[in-house]
């Protein structure tokens, strides 16, 4: 079994309040979670207005499915062209 891991930071320009942020990055989490059905969460940063670090894991038989579908999920982050600047990504395959 196979945890793949994807870290991803935003910068969030449009954002002059935690709530500002706060809606940006539950936009972000709920369709990562409705369309590739993975689970997806921010994990640091929470109380900084414009940075988020938001992960999103998920679990597979092999470690190319894994890695396929954290590549897809982050392309399609950075395609939703959402009021966040993706920083930076970070992924991780874990064998379990």
């Amino acid at each position: 079994m196979i945890v793949g891991v994807l870290r991803l930071t935003l910068r969030i320009d449009s954002a002059h309040s935690l709530k500002d942020k706060r809606q940006v990055v539950k936009s972000v989490v709920e369709r990562v979670r409705a369309r590739f059905n993975a689970a997806a969460a921010e994990v640091e940063d929470n109380d900084t207005w414009n940075v988020a670090t938001v992960a999103v894991v998920c679990v597979s038989n092999a470690s190319a499915h894994a890695d396929a579908q954290l590549q897809s999920i982050a392309n399609a982050i950075i395609d939703w062209r959402l009021d966040a600047e993706v920083l930076d990504i970070a992924t991780e395959l874990i064998p379990i």
